[in-house]
C-alpha cells in the first residue's frame, strides 16, 4: 500500500490533474470519462481532500469524531491510511448524515445534513476529481459554488443587464434542494460520466440517508445542503436550465444564477411574462416548483421598486451626472435582514459580561474582523455608504455602552465624545472611502 505522508506536500499534482481534466472536457464536449475511481483514492488527492476539509472546519457527524480527535490522538496519517483502503478495496460505505436545523431570515428553519468527517473527506476527493469535467461544460450565468466565481461577479452581471432592462422575474424554487429528482440527477451524471465506481458513490451518498432524533429515513428525492458534494450536484441539475436558456430563449433576457437563487432581466413586460411561461416548463421536466409566494415580477423603470437577491436590496436609484441631470442607475444596497443581522451579530459580540475583562483595543480588534467581512462584501455600490453608514453608528453606540459598563458609568449613553476620540483610529468603519 502507498503510505499517505503528511509532511511538505503542496496540491501542484491535483491542480494538474483539475487542469487536464477541464482541458479535455472542454475540447470534447461529448466526451464520457471512464476511468476516474483511482484518481479518488490517489494518495496526494486524498491528502489535499482532507487538508480542504480541516481548514473548513466544522462539527463531526453521527460517528462523534471530530478533526480535533483525529488530529490529536487518532492520526491523520492512520486515518486517510485506512480510507485509502477502503477505497482501493471497494469496502467504503457513507454514513447517514446526521440533521440539524439553521435559522431562516423568515423564523422557520433551514434543514441542514452534516456528513461524518470520513465522508466529508471522499467527497471532496470525488469533487476534485469530477468538478473540472462538469465545469467545461457550465454556463456564463451561474456565479454560486463555482471556481474562481462570486456573488460580486452576479451582482456586476445585474448591473450590466440592468442598462438595458426595465424589468426583473425573480424567482425563488420551492424547497429546492430537498426536490431534486435523484435518478434524474445520475443520468445527468451519466451524460459526462461512464465509471461505474464513481456512480456508485454518488448514488450511496444519495441514499445513505438522514438520522434525526435517533432514527434514520431515507428520502427519495434531494441531496442533502451541508455535504461537500451537494453544492456541486445541485449546479450539475441545474445547468439543464442553463443551457436551454442560453441555446433558446437568452432573446427574452439576461439570466443570473447563483445555485438555486436566480433572476432574469427582460427589457419589456411581455418578454419577463414569456420568461415566466419559460421557466415553468423547465422546472416541469425537471420535476421543480417554482414558489409564488416569494416569486415576483419587477419593474425597474424607477426607484420605486426593487428586488432582494444574495442579501442585496437592488434598485434603480436616482443619481445625477457631472451637469446635474437625473438619471436612474442600478445599484446595491444591504437589505432589511442583512442590515438587522448585522446590528444582532455586533451586539451578540460586544454584549456578554465577560467581555467587560477586556481592553477597548481588544474588543475593538475582534470586532474589526466582523466588521472587515462586511465592508468587504456590502461596499460595491457608493449608494451603500448610507447603510453602512447605519451600522458603523450603531458600532460607536456598542461601544459606548461597553465603555460605560467598563467604569461602572450610570449614564449608559453618556461619554460618547470620549470613546468616539479613543475608537478614531482603530474600528473599521465601513462606510469609509
Amino acid at each position: 500500500m502507498n503510505a499517505i505522508k503528511i509532511a511538505n506536500y503542496t496540491d501542484v499534482k491535483a491542480q494538474q490533474l483539475w487542469k487536464t481534466l477541464y482541458l479535455c472536457a472542454k475540447e470534447n464536449p461529448k466526451r464520457r470519462f471512464h476511468a476516474l475511481y483511482d484518481k479518488v483514492y490517489r494518495p496526494d488527492i486524498l491528502l489535499e481532500a482532507w487538508k480542504r476539509v480541516k481548514r473548513k472546519k466544522g462539527s463531526g457527524g453521527i460517528d462523534g469524531q471530530t478533526i480535533e480527535e483525529i488530529v490529536m490522538n487518532y492520526g491523520e496519517r492512520k486515518f486517510l491510511n485506512e480510507l485509502y483502503t477502503q477505497l482501493k478495496e471497494n469496502r467504503y460505505n457513507p454514513s447517514p448524515v446526521k440533521r440539524t436545523y439553521i435559522p431562516k431570515e423568515n423564523g422557520k428553519k433551514r434543514p441542514l445534513g452534516i456528513p461524518t468527517i470520513k465522508d466529508r473527506v471522499v467527497q471532496m476527493a470525488t469533487k476534485m476529481v469530477i468538478e473540472p469535467i462538469f465545469e467545461a461544460d457550465f454556463q456564463e450565468c451561474s456565479f454560486g459554488f463555482r471556481p474562481k466565481r462570486n456573488a460580486h461577479q452576479a451582482m456586476a452581471s445585474i448591473r450590466e443587464a440592468s442598462k438595458s432592462s426595465s424589468w426583473v422575474v425573480d424567482v425563488d424554487i420551492q424547497g429546492y434542494f430537498d426536490n431534486i429528482n435523484q435518478e434524474k440527477l445520475i443520468k445527468l451524471v451519466e451524460q459526462k460520466i461512464s465509471d461505474r465506481r464513481i456512480l456508485k458513490l454518488i448514488r450511496k451518498w444519495l441514499q445513505a440517508g438522514i438520522m434525526e432524533d435517533g432514527n434514520v429515513r431515507n428520502p427519495l428525492t434531494g441531496t442533502p445542503q451541508g455535504g461537500v458534494i451537494s453544492p456541486l450536484l445541485a449546479n450539475i441539475y441545474l445547468n439543464t436550465l442553463d443551457k436551454l436558456w442560453s441555446k433558446k430563449f437568452h432573446h427574452l433576457g439576461t439570466l443570473v444564477r447563483y445555485a438555486d437563487d436566480l433572476v432574469i432581466l427582460t427589457r419589456t413586460k411581455q418578454q419577463a411574462i414569456e420568461s415566466i411561461q419559460v421557466l415553468q416548463g423547465i422546472m416541469n421536466k425537471l420535476d421543480l416548483t417554482i414558489n409564488r409566494d416569494k416569486s415576483k415580477l419587477v419593474h425597474l423603470f424607477d426607484n420605486k421598486e426593487g428586488f432582494d437577491f444574495l442579501g442585496f436590496h437592488n434598485r434603480k436609484f436616482e443619481v445625477h451626472n457631472k451637469g446635474g441631470r437625473p438619471f436612474y442607475a442600478m445599484a446595491h444596497v444591504p437589505k432589511k435582514n442583512a442590515m438587522k443581522k448585522m446590528r444582532a451579530r455586533i451586539k451578540d459580540f460586544t454584549e456578554p459580561r465577560n467581555k467587560l475583562y477586556l481592553d477597548m483595543r481588544e474588543l475593538v480588534k475582534g470586532l474589526n474582523r466582523i466588521l472587515l467581512g462586511y465592508k468587504n462584501y456590502y461596499k460595491i455600490s457608493p449608494i451603500a455608504y448610507n447603510w453602512l453608514n447605519k451600522i458603523d453608528w450603531y458600532v460607536t453606540e456598542r461601544l459606548v455602552l461597553f465603555y460605560n459598563k467598563k467604569k461602572n458609568n450610570r449614564r449608559k449613553h453618556g461619554n460618547l465624545a470620549k470613546v468616539q476620540e479613543e475608537i478614531k483610529h482603530l474600528v473599521v468603519k465601513l462606510a469609509r472611502n
